[in-house]
């Protein structure tokens, strides 16, 4: 028989139990917030599309350095925004501006940091009609490779779910010049990123959402749902994570640099095969606003040989390969560092030793740099694995001929995916696969179907660069956690 005493520390070691149990779950399904995304089915001009917004992003602060949002949510305090997946490429959802409330359907980006919206072809913001409109009137303009979107700051109340920011600072675009096309379908761009990219310092939706006491953890998650024919595109989660979006465990790695979501990753592999290029660690962003993969054209160009994926015949390439491929060959074997080999060959060496004569002399140069320093990288990867001179160089001819195209862009036939290899990224000491049913994709229908390659070729120079931008393609694949608190970012495998 148990005796009092006895039976009553029982009591209070259930209770206390309970207590930390509580203390160590505080959150529940109703305090997650919800953004829902909604998508369309992919279209070439979406992905051309995509590449200007990429430009426009990653171009605007080569030096500043800006950063591209994300969506989350966690299980306590959350908001949720249903998203649509738009043509598979672009996911987006819908905000309200002011009071009363304005609807505008916009791309939740981490890899930017204002809110803005456009002017052309759109429900345009009309200030006149909200109670809390607050006249800011600063002016700003976002540049990119060959124009800018011009317009001016306003405040207002905005919101996102059923949480809503006050006096949050927006841009109403008043010129959008070569991107109104592309801006047809959609109203403007939330971004999630860090406020040391903001556009006029503006502080961004999260920052205020956090500020404001609207979440109780700094923590937004991303669900992006790649099922074309569902109804829901995704889900975003203010505030932390649903564990419904995902499955096992997350893999955290640490933000390296504040701006974009930016971190380290390891080596790529295709299939079982090293491509070489990360094995020292490359510098990657996580960034929703993009719809494909995107890395340097040397190992995007070993990826897409690899896939079986067709790009331009670059002639440059092959005239390097041609006259220079031996003495690269003899440089290596020789172990010169494969930095240094296209500085020795003369052909990337810009200062008081050479003098360029004309633009054209210049832009010849600069490519004949870049692809020799492509093909020593295609050259010490075959090396290393004790290929012969005659297969590493018929090796480098296909490269040459599978670069992609000045779009960046390769397509591929659709009836070979299921016999295509997998790709595998490092990240935190751990693989995270791609399948070809998740990189490729596809556009048109019937005999318009056309197949594209995820791996798309963007090279950002100097200091931004070189980076790697993990779009949707990998965001589909895999639930991602932004977490700002501790400066994180969290991968596991998505529902």
């Amino acid at each position: 028989m148990v005796s009092c005493e006895t039976r009553n520390k029982l009591i209070h070691q259930v209770i206390s139990f309970c207590f930390l149990a509580i203390l160590l779950h505080p959150t529940t399904s109703s305090d997650l917030f919800r953004v829902g995304l909604k998508k369309r089915r992919l279209e070439l001009d979406d992905i051309r599309a995509s590449r200007v917004i990429r430009k426009l992003k990653h171009s605007q602060h080569l030096t500043n350095y800006p950063s591209f949002a994300t969506l989350g949510g966690d299980s306590s305090n959350q908001d949720q925004v249903i998203l649509k997946n738009y043509l598979d490429a672009q996911y987006y959802g819908v905000i309200g501006i002011g009071t009363p409330s304005q609807e505008f359907e916009v791309i939740f980006d981490t890899g930017s940091s204002n809110l803005w919206l456009a002017c052309y072809l759109h429900p345009k913001y009309k200030s006149t009609k909200s109670k809390t409109y607050i006249k800011n009137g600063k002016t700003c303009t976002i540049t990119y490779g060959s124009g800018s979107i011009s317009g001016f700051f306003s405040e207002d109340n905005v919101k996102v779910g059923d949480l809503v920011v006050k006096n949050q600072e927006f841009i109403e675009a008043t010129r959008e010049g070569s991107l109104t096309f592309l801006l047809a379908k959609f109203d403007g761009l939330l971004g999630l990123g860090f406020q040391e990219i903001s556009v006029g310092n503006a502080v961004p939706v999260w920052y205020n959402m956090v500020d404001q006491g609207l979440v109780r953890e700094k923590v937004f998650s991303f669900w992006l749902n790649r099922d074309t024919e569902a109804e829901v595109g995704g889900e975003i989660v203010f505030g932390g994570v649903d564990p419904a979006h995902f499955k096992g465990k997350h893999t955290y790695v640490p933000v390296t640099r504040k701006g974009y979501w930016q971190f380290n990753m390891g080596d790529i592999f295709v299939g079982n095969n090293s491509t070489g290029f990360c094995e020292q660690g490359c510098d990657a962003i996580m960034d929703s606003g993009t719809s494909l993969l995107a890395g340097p054209t040397t190992v995007i160009a070993q990826i897409n040989h690899a896939i079986g994926a067709e790009g331009i015949v670059s002639a440059e390439c092959k005239d390097v390969v041609s006259q220079y491929g031996e003495m690269i060959w003899d440089l290596l074997v020789s172990k010169v560092l494969p930095r240094q080999v296209c500085k020795e060959l003369g052909l990337c060496v810009f200062g008081q030793e050479t003098i360029i004569k004309t633009v054209g002399d210049k832009e010849r140069s600069s490519v004949l740099c870049e692809v020799c320093e492509m093909a020593v990288v295609w050259v010490q990867t075959k090396l290393k694995v004790n290929e012969t001179k005659e297969k590493v160089f018929e090796y480098v001819n296909q490269l040459c001929e599978r670069l992609p195209s000045p779009a960046g862009e390769s397509i591929i036939n659709c009836n070979n995916i299921k016999n295509m290899p997998n790709v595998t990224f490092t990240i935190g000491d751990n693989p995270f696969s791609l399948s070809p049913q998740q990189y490729i994709l596809k556009t048109g229908g019937g005999y318009a179907e056309m197949c594209i390659s995820g791996f798309s070729a963007f090279d950002l120079p100097p200091p931004t660069g070189p980076l790697w931008i993990i779009g949707d393609v990998f965001m589909g694949a895999y639930h991602t956690v932004f977490d700002s608190g501790n400066l994180q970012i969290g991968i596991a495998e998505a529902t």
